[in-house]
């Protein structure tokens, strides 16, 4: 390791340890200064500096009324199994501020339970974003796995596959599914299902309990787009034949139905889990992804929804 980086090190291992005192502890900053040996103002900035670099997470554990009634509205209106809404922060455009934590809490409370449970999971930013919210710790019962390929279109680790992260974070069995997003036909997509050691993987996300994905919007700035997996026309298709949105890959129409043909033959992740027998979280929210998730509502592709207070409403209105 160079000098830099010992140098980046310590001082992370500094923040920490000021950041501990300063939030469990209840330390004041003159009294991290002096048992730190440094200067007030140094202190002070090593508590900033845990912030920023994400070794403090912040999480607040009381119910906002507003949001409470809120989520009892959504879940009378679409015969959801659970709902939690975030405040909106109105001058940020952060499509995972506040929704990926009430996500993080959501999966940690299944990973601490001593029963054996599997959880499948999707892909995504938001995905990963609360997924980097996690806590450390040590579930070796439970099983995780991922729905969707890893693999992007030029061979490389798919980003947004978040599987990887998770089981950085926590102790767990993971699944990774080793297929690309989309296969290159809908004949290659059965030849690699029929695969033996994707076989047992699909038959484990088709026994999830709990099911938790992201949701993507089919406008310029689709994530299936953005990221490589299809092309300007392949999109402009999918609007035609009236796509509004996606979850891990299958696109689907204003009433949740998945569209026949078109990218979804080429989609190589496991179908998603039922509603009847999983509970299949959607994390999302937005102005633009409010079509999407109001398609996966309306057809029942997920019956638990984490948003904010500004989609709730459009949700509802």
């Amino acid at each position: 390791m160079s000098e830099k980086q010992d140098s980046q090190a310590k001082r992370l291992d500094d923040a920490a340890r000021a950041a501990w005192l300063y939030y469990l502890a209840g330390n004041t900053q003159d009294e991290i200064a002096a048992k730190l040996g440094v200067s007030r103002q140094s202190a002070q900035r090593l508590v900033s500096l845990a912030v920023s670099s994400g070794i403090v997470k912040f999480r607040i554990d009381h119910p906002i009324a507003n949001c409470l009634e809120l989520a009892r509205q959504l879940r009378e209106r679409y015969g959801l199994r659970y709902c939690e809404i975030s405040p909106s922060d109105w001058d940020s455009d952060s499509g995972t501020l506040g929704i990926a934590q009430l996500a993080a809490a959501k999966m940690e409370k299944w990973l601490r339970r001593e029963q054996p449970v599997i959880m499948a999971i999707g892909t995504g930013r938001t995905l990963r974003a609360a997924v980097e919210q996690l806590s450390p710790m040590d579930s070796p019962q439970h099983k995780v796995v991922s729905l969707t390929g890893n693999i992007s279109p030029d061979g490389s680790a798919a980003y947004y596959n978040v599987i990887f992260t998770l089981s950085d974070i926590v102790n767990v069995r993971s699944f990774p599914m080793p297929l690309p997003v989309l296969a290159s036909s809908a004949g290659e997509r059965e030849m690699l299902h029929a695969q033996a050691m994707i076989r047992p993987t699909l038959e484990l996300a088709s026994r999830a309990e709990v099911t938790f994905v992201g949701v993507g919007e089919l406008n310029s700035n689709a994530p299936l787009v953005v990221d490589g997996f299809i092309g300007q026309e392949e999109l402009a298709r999918l609007r035609e034949a009236g796509a509004v949105g996606e979850i891990i890959g299958w696109a689907y129409d204003a009433q949740g139905r998945i569209l026949p043909g078109l990218t979804n033959e080429r989609v190589a992740s496991a179908p998603l889990p039922s509603t009847e027998t999983s509970l299949v979280i959607a994390i999302a929210k937005g102005k633009n992804k409010q079509a999407a998730i109001r398609g996966a509502l309306t057809g029942k592709l997920v019956n638990g929804l984490i948003t904010d207070e500004r989609t709730a409403r459009a949700l509802l209105g």
